[in-house]
């Protein structure tokens, strides 16, 4: 069984996700603290669990999910997972730090590339990797098979889907990656999103009018 904690960080109200099992090692997805007291929320609440961050996750790399990575990844040593394709993402930040008044972003230099298929241990659980893009040139989602549970980025939203008219966006390749990736798994899969509440599958395969299964 996997534990599931959301913040909602950033002017663009991103939600973190701090997973965790039994074993109390934790994965920190998509952190989006970048200021100060969002830091603190997020170390408090782990320091008060006893957890013990062993991943750092992207799904992708849009600026609001990418604005705690350099953080994340100096204040608890770990190396930054990410799908090598959200590179050219990762650099498009600094156009888009300057477009909000915001400072330049550095990628962590410690990096994991991920792939389709790979498989993630988190403590003695494990989380499968889906390529997802669509809503960027190579968006990722973790998919925990035991749990039901699907961290799935700016992919999939309640009653909606991902902005396609961003650079790196495309309609038809997301379409495509909700319905030969997403629409796949179990009706009763909890979907969270990168913005807004929580939906599943079953839901989303029959009433999203984005695209319908």
């Amino acid at each position: 069984m996997l534990n599931i904690h959301h913040f909602v960080f950033n002017d663009f109200q991103e939600n973190t996700y701090v997973i965790w099992d039994h074993t109390l090692a934790c994965a920190i997805i998509d952190p989006g603290c970048f200021r100060a007291q969002e830091q603190t929320a997020l170390t408090q609440f782990i320091k008060n669990n006893q957890l013990n961050p062993t991943l750092l996750l992207n799904t992708h790399c849009h600026i609001d999910h990418i604005l705690g990575n350099k953080f994340v990844s100096d204040h608890f040593n770990l190396a930054l997972h990410m799908h090598e394709g959200e590179l050219e993402t990762y650099h498009e930040t600094g156009r888009w730090a300057a477009m909000f008044n915001l400072p330049a972003f550095e990628i962590p230099e410690n990096r994991v590339y991920l792939k389709a298929g790979d498989r993630i241990r988190l403590g003695e659980s494990e989380l499968k990797v889906l390529f997802t893009p669509g809503h960027s040139l190579a968006s990722i989602s973790f998919y925990h098979e035991a749990g039901n549970n699907l961290i799935a980025g700016d992919v999939l939203f309640k009653g909606s889907i991902g902005r396609t008219d961003l650079p790196g966006g495309d309609f038809d390749i997301l379409a495509n990656s909700i319905r030969t990736q997403l629409y796949t798994l179990p009706d009763e899969t909890t979907v969270y999103s990168g913005h807004g509440p929580t939906t599943t599958i079953g839901h989303e395969r029959e009433f999203n009018l984005y695209v319908r299964g």
